[in-house]
């Protein structure tokens, strides 16, 4: 029996594995779910790697985070964090402030003008989420919320 996959991808020969078809699977529907968000943002001038930071730095503490805690908060690693965040701080998402316990950290936070562009966002970003989800149960959305963390112990 031929997958869907194997048919969207117009793939003639069979997967070498089920680990391989699974692998591919979960790239192409990150994708998908990646470029579907960015419709989203679209409108706002944001790519999914901004939101995530202004997501992360919405939830941090008021004194802020470092760089480094940001990172390890992100959903995806970003090669290029220190980029991202100079055209946050251009446009007045997100501050920079040195620490004045150690001048080598630099604390960062959400500006009132960050906070407002995701409260903007909140309704599109979830409504878009429980749509791209509609045709899964809620039981069906645990499980697989389960595997999926099960999948990544494995990486660990």
């Amino acid at each position: 029996m031929t997958g869907r996959l194997q048919k969207e991808i117009k793939q003639i020969k069979p997967f070498d594995s089920p680990q391989q078809e699974l692998f591919l699977n979960l790239l192409r529907t990150a994708d998908a779910f990646g470029r579907a968000a960015e419709k989203n943002l679209k409108p706002e001038v944001l790519s999914l790697p901004q939101y995530n930071i202004l997501r992360v730095l919405r939830g941090a503490p008021a004194a802020g985070i470092s760089c480094r805690e940001l990172g390890e908060r992100l959903i995806t690693w970003r090669p290029d964090l220190t980029r991202l965040l100079d055209k946050l701080e251009k446009r007045r998402l997100v501050s920079r402030d040195r620490s004045a316990g150690d001048r080598r950290i630099v604390n960062l936070k959400i500006t009132t003008a960050g906070q407002e562009l995701l409260r903007r966002l909140d309704v599109p970003v979830q409504s878009g989420s429980r749509n791209q989800m509609r045709n899964m149960s809620v039981r069906e959305l645990k499980t697989l919320i389960n595997l999926l963390e099960k999948l990544r112990e494995g990486l660990t």
